[in-house]
């Protein structure tokens, strides 16, 4: 069984986020930038699955620039097999990443593509949806536990009311949550490792997919600060202040 694990280069969570002075987005200069979280939990996952037995190939692949492929060689260095970098200097909306995908998904044939929920960075919880809408495949998003059961795969998922575990046929789509598992820490001689594991670098143009953004964003601004709160002498005050006040009521 192979799996296709999708990376996303992004700020690092640590990092207070700047926007530009010019607010047509968010100013990278000089900030430390790391894979995205939840696509690390989707690297563990397909590593343990390959540790159990159940997967025998893992493919880490980015879409961005040539800096990406240090997110790759994490991959490689946590236990990926090798790794594929789509090279664009071009900030690629959720569509036209599903799109890449489906293409590599056609080209190398995975039973498995695990992925990250969202990226931190735009918070957009799409291309995984749509990767599995492009290629007809079942889907479990959300996942907080995966478990093989014969030629099925069981994902429990977190839903607004509790949990939820879906039988999905191979090949499908997973999006991890937070919960699934604890990323590990790549050794030292895994590090090392990695730098020998191959890793082609491709084009947009390679797979035939067109980067040309649909959205064009207007303004880029921080939410403005909160004010301090106030105590209130009686629930009768609280009542009152929510109601005319914050129009919550």
């Amino acid at each position: 069984m192979k799996a296709l694990v999708p990376v996303k280069r992004v700020v690092d969570f640590n990092v207070k986020v700047r926007v530009k002075a010019d607010q047509t987005g968010v100013d990278l200069a000089n900030v430390k930038m790391s894979m995205n979280p939840f696509d690390e939990i989707a690297v563990e996952e397909a590593v343990r699955l390959k540790e159990a037995g159940t997967v025998s190939e893992i493919i880490a692949v980015s879409i961005g620039p040539e800096k990406a492929q240090d997110q790759i060689r994490q991959a490689l260095a946590m236990g990926a097999d090798r790794g594929i970098l789509v090279k664009t200097e071009m900030d690629a909306e959720s569509l036209a990443v599903a799109k890449i995908l489906k293409a590599i998904a056609e080209e190398e044939k995975p039973d498995l593509v695990i992925l990250g929920k969202q990226a931190i960075d735009d918070d957009r919880n799409q291309t995984g949806q749509m990767l599995a809408a492009l290629l007809g495949w079942p889907q479990g998003t959300f996942a907080s536990e995966v478990k093989k059961d014969g030629d099925k795969l069981l994902v429990t998922r977190e839903i607004d009311g509790g949990l939820q575990t879906v039988s999905l046929s191979l090949p499908a789509i997973v999006t991890t949550d937070l919960r699934l598992n604890e990323p590990r820490y790549a050794s030292l001689p895994n590090i090392m490792k990695a730098k020998k594991k191959p890793l082609d670098v491709k084009t947009a143009e390679d797979y035939g997919v067109d980067l040309t953004p649909r959205l064009e964003v207007l303004k880029v601004s921080e939410p403005p600060k909160r004010s301090a709160g106030i105590k209130v002498a009686s629930v009768e005050e609280l009542v009152e202040k929510l109601k005319n006040e914050a129009g919550v009521l």
